[in-house]
């Protein structure tokens, strides 16, 4: 079954984490043997194994903050150094189309193209078949508005094949609050949601703040969706979605990505602790709680942010590459959701809200 992923750090890893996408996660776990810190060693994610997993389509980011908290590769003290950094993010996608290795759709001509290929391509070849894949689909995203001198610039950004955005990450951001803390939308954050409408950039609330959440949806009025968010009924922390926040996502016609990081399903799990309990199997209530107050499997997906920040110590134990996000697939059948209900959850979803936001 084919996989659209709603959340991947794929220019943070290459560039900041100074991995090769092109090579096996395999590979790259044995070059950073001798190597320390979060994730190292551990890695989950690179282009083969997103083919060998279906990975046809993800939502790939552009990642910088300036927060007045600089934290080194990721959070600068000026906007400036942000927007140069995510530019080169930018450049990371842009280099790897130009070589061929992948597309990055931009509009919803080109995602029907791309899905009817990959689509004829799955159903000629068997999981193990070692023929060539098409290019993966890559949607460009932006997580925290940061790296945006200003809303008039943004138009650029969208020139360079943004199409969705998230104006809050963590901490006290230029546009809006994001997690930890309760500051809502900075003066910057209603032009820039007035900008995108315009442009036509969809708005991802991860990250948000209850005050910026609620702030954003009255201040913009087109598509929305939460790229990578579980549920905060199942696991009480602020970085989870509240019931009301999902009915206000689902009632915008929006899909929710849903992730298999520890801490995001599991209550009171922090980095650290062992994930030996924890399997993919606890993110199917999540998705389910979503089914519920939506009344239907329309609004859920996946959105795993894998190789966020952790590897896959910070997942559930049977993962090991992304290409096990396959289970899940399996693990939602057996909780009784007819085939048609999974693969919209697996990749049906998030297609459908991707031509829907583009006109398509």
């Amino acid at each position: 079954m084919l996989i659209v992923d709603s959340h991947l750090d794929l220019a943070l890893n290459a560039l900041q984490g100074n991995r090769d996408l092109l090579t096996s996660a395999y590979t790259t776990r044995v070059l950073e043997r001798s190597m320390k810190g979060p994730g190292r060693a551990q890695g989950t994610v690179a282009f083969p194994e997103m083919r060998r997993g279906r990975v046809a389509l993800c939502f790939t980011t552009v990642l910088a903050r300036s927060s007045g908290r600089p934290e080194p590769g990721i959070d600068y003290p000026t906007a400036i150094q942000a927007h140069a950094h995510g530019k080169g993010h930018l450049a990371y996608h842009q280099a790897l189309e130009r070589e061929g290795h992948i597309r990055i759709i931009r509009d919803a001509v080109q995602l029907d193209a791309h899905v009817a290929e990959w689509t004829d391509w799955d159903a000629a070849h068997s999981s193990d078949d070692p023929a060539p894949t098409p290019p993966l689909g890559m949607v460009i995203t932006m997580e925290s508005a940061d790296p945006v001198l200003s809303p008039s610039t943004l138009r650029e950004w969208w020139e360079g094949g943004l199409r969705l955005l998230g104006p809050a990450h963590f901490g006290h951001g230029r546009y809006a609050g994001g997690t930890g803390c309760d500051e809502g939308l900075t003066e910057l954050g209603p032009p820039l949601l007035r900008e995108m409408a315009r442009l036509g950039i969809s708005l991802d609330l991860s990250h948000c703040s209850d005050e910026a959440f609620w702030q954003a949806l009255s201040h913009y009025d087109g598509p929305v969706h939460a790229s990578h968010n579980n549920c905060r009924a199942l696991n009480p922390h602020q970085r989870q979605l509240t019931d009301e926040e999902i009915r206000a996502i689902v009632e915008r016609g929006g899909v929710i990505g849903t992730v298999p990081g520890c801490w995001q399903m599991i209550p009171g799990w922090t980095n650290g602790d062992s994930n030996a309990h924890v399997t993919l199997a606890d993110i199917v209530p999540h998705i389910d709680h979503i089914c519920q107050i939506a009344g239907s499997a329309r609004h859920a997906g996946i959105g795993s942010d894998l190789d966020g920040g952790v590897g896959r110590e910070g997942f559930a134990h049977d993962l090991d590459t992304i290409a096990d996000l396959q289970k899940i697939g399996a693990l939602l059948a057996e909780r009784g959701y007819p085939p048609a209900d999974v693969a919209a959850v697996m990749h049906g979803n998030w297609i459908r809200f991707l031509r829907e936001a583009w006109g398509g």
